[in-house]
């Protein structure tokens, strides 16, 4: 029953404190830390990877930077921000030898596409979606996917990415650029 308590209390605790826990070595906190972090980071390095195996091996790798670091987060930072930075940090070692895009799975559509006209057409466009993103440099494509996937503001992105804010910005205006180009391209084509 305790452990059960624990892992209750460790659930409740804002990012920070289980950080502190963390870095104290308390396995539980690193537990909670984990499982709050496996979901976001599996999304975040599935855009920047395109690679299932790998982005495990880069999120264990990431989560034991985090074991053993976090006694020296000093907090000025988001652990949002830090954490996305080792794991950004850990993907880009990780590519170095893997530069292999692997195809994104297709999405089921919602229940509102129930007519197979509107179903083919939401397939449709999430291919072109992805096709367009995966041919995005891997710089712009982490910036798109940290802004609209994981709601990051440049400000974070560039602690993330290790740039100036400038960078950020600049990364973003050429990604949407090119990313309207393709879609607009990739609607040409569908019609």
């Amino acid at each position: 029953m305790r452990n059960g308590w624990r892992t209750a209390v460790a659930d409740e605790l804002d990012e920070g404190e289980l950080v502190r826990l963390v870095g104290a070595g308390d396995r539980l906190a690193f537990q909670s830390l984990y499982r709050a972090y496996f979901p976001r980071l599996a999304r975040f390095l599935d855009r920047m990877t395109r690679n299932v195996p790998l982005l495990e091996e880069v999120i264990n790798d990431t989560m034991l930077v985090v074991w053993q670091k976090a006694a020296s987060y000093d907090g000025s930072s988001k652990v949002s921000t830090w954490i996305f930075g080792i794991a950004y940090r850990q993907a880009l070692k990780a590519l170095r030898g893997h530069d292999e895009p692997v195809e994104a799975p297709e999405e089921p559509p919602g229940e509102e596409w129930n007519e197979p006209e509107h179903a083919m057409a939401a397939r449709e466009l999430q291919r072109g979606v992805s096709k367009a993103l995966d041919a995005l440099p891997m710089e712009q494509r982490v910036v798109v996917s940290l802004t609209y996937y994981h709601g990051m503001a440049y400000q974070e992105i560039a602690e993330t990415m290790g740039c100036p804010v400038n960078t950020v910005k600049t990364r973003m205006f050429h990604a949407r650029q090119r990313l309207r180009d393709m879609l607009s391209d990739h609607m040409e084509e569908t019609k």
